[in-house]
């Protein structure tokens, strides 16, 4: 056993201390606290550490108010208060720029409910994967889900769910799901037929056509949402944004400025920002290469002036034309942008980007290419999505005066 006091917390939520030197990570600690800990894993360059004994707390150290906190995989923040939460965050956030030298200004926090934010959930054999391991906690009620989520788990008891991996959508905001407007859930339809072999017919959401090749899509997989004043449909199957709140409320801060004729949605998925860009430019052009996801942004963007690309960003920059957009939002994958899409960007003399990003080491890198290009970063937010987890989102505003 040793007894250390932490130091800052880093990215992904582990605090660090050193012993003999050598860094340490102490898993659901807090900066400043004293602490017994023993080692579990010696790694060539660092260790980690368990928490034995607590001697000295944070004063931001609560009883996490989950059953099932430090077992399930979910959650590795909910033994700090929520407000002290955002701090850590923003501090994580701040470091991944820093690091990359580029000079921030104030990050602005846009955050909803700490708790019972949670409509999209992921399954397994009924229950949620324990920390490490293949063991299956049979979840009755979650702290971080939504109200609507707790009702179905609470409605469908452990033994009755579906087995397999299922995707779960639930929200007072759903209009529709699984075909029908009654639902304020949608199961993926393995699941659904599992519990229920009724077929609907979807009455609200308008027949799905497959505009590409390859796209294979079951109408009992469609969820519709209603975001501010837009309707927003896409496959309970794929990805979709988890916090309806913050998400609208980070909609806002994207389109929040944005002015011009045209602008270009890149990584586009369903579409979710384009279907709002198109209150404020006479054109929307969407890139997504996953065409499942275009399909439905196809409907989404009913009545919106627009045109979709089915390919691939590096492939879409090869005969692009820059002068064509006055502003990009960007949003892409956890490995963030495509060399070519930001070597694009960085030569583009686009006066607006709105770069949004699941990853602050990948943000951070891709917008130190366009800060050294020329691009000044106005404004950075932490997109605070998932209270009681480390994970961050962020929004970068860049702009640029055309010489």
């Amino acid at each position: 056993m040793t007894t250390i006091i932490t130091d800052k917390m880093a990215f992904g939520g582990n605090c660090i201390t050193k012993i003999q030197g050598k860094n340490t990570f102490v898993p659901y600690a807090l900066p400043n606290e004293e602490l017994e800990i023993e080692i579990e894993q010696e790694k060539k360059d660092f260790n980690i550490a368990k928490i034995t004994k607590i001697i000295k707390p944070s004063e931001h150290r609560i009883s996490a108010p989950c059953q099932y906190y430090q077992k399930c995989g979910g959650c590795n923040m909910m033994h700090i208060d929520p407000e002290y939460q955002k701090i850590l965050r923003t501090e994580m956030l701040k470091d991944c720029f820093e690091r990359n030298g580029i000079k921030i200004p104030e990050i602005k926090v846009v955050s909803g409910s700490p708790y019972n934010y949670r409509a999209r959930f992921q399954l397994n054999n009924g229950g949620l994967s324990e920390k490490s391991s293949n063991n299956i906690i049979p979840v009755e009620n979650c702290c971080v889900a939504e109200n609507q989520v707790n009702q179905w788990l609470k409605q469908n008891p452990f033994e009755k769910r579906p087995k397999g991996r299922i995707h779960l959508f639930a929200s007072d905001a759903v209009q529709s799901a699984g075909g029908d407007n009654t639902h304020k859930f949608a199961l993926s339809r393995e699941a659904e037929e599992q519990v229920q072999s009724k077929k609907y017919k979807n009455k609200n959401i308008k027949q799905i056509k497959k505009r590409y090749s390859g796209t294979s899509l079951e109408q009992e997989d469609i969820v519709c949402v209603k975001l501010l004043n837009h309707l927003v449909s896409f496959n309970v199957k794929g990805f979709f944004q988890s916090n309806l709140e913050v998400l609208q409320k980070s909609i806002k801060e994207v389109c929040n400025g944005l002015v011009g004729k045209n602008v270009l949605d890149m990584y586009a998925g369903c579409g979710t920002f384009s279907v709002f860009l198109g209150d404020f430019f006479e054109k929307v052009t969407l890139v997504e290469h996953n065409r499942d996801a275009l399909v439905f942004a196809e409907q989404n963007l009913t009545g919106i002036n627009h045109e979709s690309f089915g390919l691939s960003g590096a492939i879409f920059v090869k005969n692009a034309r820059p002068e064509d957009y006055d502003a990009v939002v960007i949003d892409p994958p956890r490995s963030g942008m495509e060399k070519e899409v930001c070597k694009w960007l960085c030569t583009s003399n686009i006066p607006q980007i709105r770069s949004v990003s699941c990853d602050p080491a990948t943000h951070a890198r891709d917008i130190s290419y366009l800060v050294k290009a020329g691009y000044r970063l106005e404004r950075l937010y932490l997109l605070d999505f998932y209270p009681n987890t480390s994970h961050i989102e962020s929004l970068a505003v860049l702009t640029k005066e055309n010489e």
